[in-house]
């Protein structure tokens, strides 16, 4: 198992020093201007504007295909790698990326403008004239074009936050906000805090309104989903309205106005390289960025354990019902529920189940996302413990139960003290392999806005436009506990195997 490891380890270690020597690859197809558009392969971020005036090209007779990417950070790495032939984005997120890229351009020809706008339920029309409101006296006081000019200008960037005004209460509760913080300048983390243009600006509209403001970060397209179904209560996210949009939600007035451009890879050569430490302390070490990955573990760790746990108890259960039925014929309408719920947990992607258990089934329970995670977890979980143990309890020789009855024992006494302790050890390998499945399926945990492992390596590359350290970093971590787990199982499989001498 050491050996294995090891071997394993250098050669993540040989890929990680390659790619990190490895110049970007040139693209296909050279973009100059929007004609040049026609049979080229289009990178944008799911959801968004570019994605969605993007799309009417894909499919046309020039062969012009769309790949759509969760976050920019990834769009523009394939961009990089010659993957993609340029990508549709917002004007200042642009700029953001590509600032210090030598390769990297962005072309003069706009692709669109739009308008951004705060998007609100359609049933809370009392909270969209507040937000009017408030838009509308921030934009007369000059407090919108000083946050803007904050994160926006050579000159005045930095030199003028927000502040809250004196004196003011939070005494109108508090306004759940959702956002897809990797969106520089408008929201990106610095210091572990989310900041940009739209954080300032809601700040604002909650110091406006008397209301405590709570962020919460998920994917942008899962941001309208959270706000129409009460999750929470606004959505900013460098948002454009449209009328595709305006049928599930609604929107604020307008508070900027800007561009989707087009960002192109020129050829030019990378510009000078920084070294693997400088590298590695940007990525972990500056701005305490390790701290997302740890607090992304705990909660991945938290909603394994907790998941296991539960889906152990719910697959015993089931487990038992079922095998009851197919030795007695008992508990039939216990058993065609077991069925039915084996046959849609195991038949549906996890993922699905979770949005479905996040955004249906507590539409309107205020639930903490981790123990959401947990229930969801669990009961998927479960199914496959379910059929797991069945398998182990029907392996074992029918000679145990007759031989258990004919000492007097019941049948419930039977299956406890004789062939569940059996059954258990038979399948304990193919335990032991869920639960490393289960670790593995919470990096999906990102797609309701929790914090995992996953997420806070995805929040590391948004913050330094660097995909591969980051990746590596989260792939050592999961590759590390799967191995420990192994080795336990390992061990107690050998512990196990005493009692057969």
């Amino acid at each position: 198992m050491k050996k294995k490891l090891s071997l394993i380890l250098i050669a993540m270690t040989a890929a990680l020093f390659v790619a990190c020597g490895t110049a970007d690859k040139d693209t296909g197809k050279q973009i100059q201007s929007l004609d040049d558009l026609n049979g080229a392969r289009i990178g944008v971020q799911l959801g968004t504007i570019g994605d969605i005036y993007a799309s009417d090209m894909e499919g046309d007779e020039a062969g012009t295909t769309i790949e759509r990417y969760n976050k920019l950070t990834d769009a523009v790495q394939a961009l990089r790698q010659g993957k993609i032939d340029c990508v549709i984005v917002d004007e200042q997120p642009a700029i953001a990326t590509t600032e210090g890229e030598a390769n990297l351009e962005i072309l003069d020809e706009p692709f669109t403008t739009e308008d951004y706008a705060i998007c609100i339920a359609k049933d809370n029309e009392e909270l969209l004239e507040k937000v009017n409101g408030a838009l509308s006296e921030l934009m007369e006081d000059g407090t919108l074009e000083q946050i803007t000019k904050n994160y926006i200008g050579a000159e005045t960037k930095g030199t003028c936050p927000y502040e809250t005004p004196a004196g003011t209460v939070y005494d109108n509760g508090k306004l759940v906000v959702v956002s897809n913080v990797a969106f520089p300048p408008y929201e990106y983390y610095e210091n572990g805090e989310a900041v940009g243009i739209d954080m300032e600006l809601i700040k604002a509209i909650g110091d406006k309104l008397g209301m405590e403001i709570e962020i919460e970060d998920i994917e942008f397209d899962s941001i309208i989903n959270a706000v129409s179904s009460h999750k929470a209560d606004l959505g900013i996210a460098g948002m454009t309205k449209t009328e595709e949009r305006l049928k599930s939600i609604n929107f604020s007035e307008s508070y900027v106005k800007t561009k989707q451009v087009i960002i192109v890879n020129n050829g030019a050569a990378a510009g000078s390289s920084i070294s693997f430490t400088d590298n590695l302390k940007r990525n972990f070490v500056d701005d305490s960025r390790w701290t997302y990955l740890v607090k992304g573990l705990v909660n991945t760790l938290i909603i394994a354990l907790c998941a296991v746990l539960a889906g152990m108890i719910i697959g015993f259960i089931v487990a038992i019902v079922r095998v009851t039925y197919d030795k007695t014929g008992g508990w039939a309408i216990a058993n065609a529920i077991c069925k039915l719920y084996l046959t849609i947990i195991r038949g549906t992607p996890m993922m699905i189940q979770l949005l479905i258990i996040y955004y249906v089934v507590f539409k309107s329970v205020n639930v903490p996302k981790l123990l959401v995670a947990i229930i969801a977890f669990a009961i998927n979980s479960g199914a496959y413990v379910a059929e797991i143990m069945r398998g182990g309890i029907m392996s074992i020789d029918g000679g145990q139960m007759e031989a258990g009855r004919s000492l007097g024992l019941n049948y419930k006494q039977t299956m406890i003290s004789i062939i569940l302790p059996q059954a258990i050890k038979n399948v304990l390998p193919a335990l032991g392999n869920e639960f490393i499945s289960l670790i593995k399926e919470t990096s999906i945990c990102g797609y309701i806005g929790l914090m995992d492992l996953t997420r806070g390596g995805d929040i590391i590359r948004s913050i330094t436009y660097e995909a591969f350290l980051p990746l590596i970093a989260v792939a050592l971590i999961y590759l590390i506990i799967v191995q420990v787990l192994n080795m336990g199982v390992g061990k107690l499989e050998k512990n196990l195997r005493k009692s057969e001498r």
